[in-house]
């Protein structure tokens, strides 16, 4: 009988064990000293030291003997004091590096920055300026003073998602701790999950939705239920919502698909006839399962929708193409971006389908048998481009062949398209080596590489002013709006003297001199040396989806500004930008 009581009294440890195990950090245990017996010649490890108890010895735990009782359990520690991060000093690029300095933002008002964010209408007009505007949105840098350093990296995030930067939103959301996040932190952690197709990140946030965003709760609770593997709970929460929740339809369809690509797989159907739009919740649930939405509803949502779904991690490199032209055109996609989408398309075609198709062409732009055949496909990938944004993300895709093309007089009638192609990858040097073969072009292929050209190249110390005299006499653009820009752009980077910008403003009538609060803020913020400050300035003076509607003024401005901040690279492309798209 003794042994049999033993015997259940250990049973009832062992299977006390894993609830325990969940509780209780294990202390480490000392190893058991090793002693060697060299009188007999042999080794032997002693289990125990001596005198301790015999740890075969089984002892019931019971009411009867505290002194065997577990003590409490040590409570969970999920961020340990070296693991938080500082709220003040979030971000992911180098300020350094991306050429901001050490402190961008300098002592400019918090709120104020806010303000300027918040408002800003996207998407701005000038691709390379998004792309300084995103790295100064990026760069891991103080908060500026009077603001609270969480609701400043939501207001970064908001814009950054606003811009179509789905993943550099996200990087901003994954740098602070989730315990500190504020009820605007919340609502944008939301909208940036729903951006990436990755309805798993709302479950974090499930406490602050409760709170926060209500609407959705029942939805989100659904979803994580089943992606925690609980797929009873899961069903009956949907259908709960279905019956008595304020969401139904489409949006409640496609929380029920994400419940049945958890653990419940339960099946759904989407109909899509009965949508006229495309919410971001529409977009994120359906092609965070895989489902990219009927193209009437993608061609018509706004911009930033398609520049996601250029990235949506489930979606084929097929099926992200259209948006991709779209994310290229606004500067979310690099030049390096858009030749890996075409190397995926590339491999995952069957050769008997390659034929003339843009992979194919794009193969040959960089290895085709020679230089003709080259330039041949070069010229067909950019005559892709219908409108502005697929035509400057076409001109992306080929930057770099463009480059590889040797400059000559004889290829006039190519040289501007290829000079754009260069720039809108960045390659300033390479397109400065067109600058003795445009001298043998015809009067219009010489103006438009000329005046790229004059703004582009790095080292012009100085533009004649006959030569400027002579572009915007042959200027035939509404308005000398070419001419204005050009003015413009030389001023501002300094290669063309104030006098002589004045004499040409006053001649010509180009509209450089009109001041407001907004040229007085940019040039105020570029005196006390606060690059940050000015980006988001230049984002606030181009908030136009087209160049051509951007002030002459605001373009000298702006270039200024970014000159006399130490950002001379993005300033000239920028400058070369408004000639090459107008």
């Amino acid at each position: 009988m003794r042994t049999k009581l033993v015997l259940m009294a250990s049973a009832a440890v062992i299977l006390a064990l894993p609830a325990l195990a969940q509780q209780i950090v294990p202390q480490p245990v000392a190893p058991a000293p090793v002693t060697q017996n060299s009188a007999a010649g042999s080794s032997s490890i002693s289990t125990s030291p001596e005198g301790a108890a015999d740890e075969t010895a089984v002892e019931e735990v019971s009411n009867a003997n505290p002194a065997a009782s577990l003590g409490p359990p040590t409570p969970p520690v999920e961020y340990p004091g070296w693991a938080r991060r500082d709220p003040w000093t979030v971000g992911a690029l180098d300020p350094r590096g991306a050429g901001l300095g050490d402190d961008p933002w300098g002592r400019a008002n918090g709120p104020f920055l806010s303000m300027l964010m918040r408002r800003m209408a996207t998407p701005i007009a000038s691709r390379w300026a998004h792309i300084a505007l995103r790295n100064a949105l990026l760069a891991r840098v103080h908060a500026p003073v009077n603001v609270h350093p969480v609701d400043w990296i939501a207001e970064r995030a908001w814009l950054l998602l606003r811009l179509g930067e789905a993943d550099a939103a996200r990087l901003l959301v994954a740098g602070v701790d989730a315990d500190r996040f504020t009820p605007k932190m919340v609502q944008v952690a939301v909208q940036s999950g729903l951006a990436n197709s990755d309805p798993a990140a709302l479950c974090p946030l499930e406490d602050g939705i409760r709170k926060y965003d209500p609407a959705i709760r029942a939805l989100v609770e659904a979803m994580c239920a089943s992606l925690a593997g609980q797929p009873d709970s899961a069903s009956a929460m949907i259908d709960q919502a279905r019956r008595y929740g304020r969401i139904g339809g489409v949006d409640l369809a496609l929380a029920e698909k994400v419940v049945g690509a958890g653990a419940n797989g339960r099946a759904s159907t989407i109909e899509w006839d009965p949508v006229d739009s495309l919410t971001a919740w529409r977009f994120g649930l359906a092609t965070g399962t895989g489902m990219v939405p009927p193209d009437r509803l993608m061609n018509a949502a706004p911009l930033q929708l398609r520049a996601y779904a250029a990235r949506a991690p489930l979606l084929t490199a097929q099926q992200r193409l259209p948006s991709a032209l779209v994310a290229a055109g606004m500067g979310v996609f690099s030049s390096q971006s858009m030749v890996d989408l075409y190397s995926q398309i590339y491999d995952s075609t069957d050769p008997t389908d390659l034929g003339d198709s843009d992979a194919w062409q794009l193969r040959q732009a960089y290895a085709g048998k020679d230089a003709e055949t080259r330039l041949a496909a070069i010229r067909k990938l950019l005559g892709t481009g219908k409108d502005g944004l697929q035509k400057e993300a076409a001109r992306a895709l080929v930057a770099r062949a463009a480059s590889l093309v040797e400059p000559s007089a004889k290829l006039g009638g190519d040289a501007p398209e290829l000079i754009s192609a260069m720039l809108a990858g960045g390659y300033d040097q390479a397109a400065a080596r067109w600058i003795p073969a445009v001298n043998g072009m015809n009067a219009e292929a010489n103006d438009r590489c000329w005046a790229m050209l004059a703004l582009a190249a790095p080292n012009v110390a100085d533009v004649g002013t006959g030569r400027i005299t002579a572009f915007i006499r042959r200027d035939k653009s509404r308005d000398r709006m070419r001419s204005a820009l050009l003015v413009a752009g030389l001023s501002g980077l300094g290669r063309i003297s104030t006098d002589t910008a004045n004499s040409l403003n006053r001649r010509y009538d180009l509209g450089l001199g009109h001041v407001t609060s907004w040229t007085t803020m940019i040039d105020a913020a570029a005196a006390r040396d606060q690059p940050g400050t000015v980006l988001v300035l230049t984002g606030t003076g181009f908030q136009t989806p087209l160049f051509e509607r951007v002030p002459a003024a605001h373009l000298y401005h702006a270039v200024a500004a970014l000159n006399r901040t130490g950002q001379d690279f993005s300033a000239r492309m920028i400058a070369a930008e408004a000639l090459s798209r107008t």
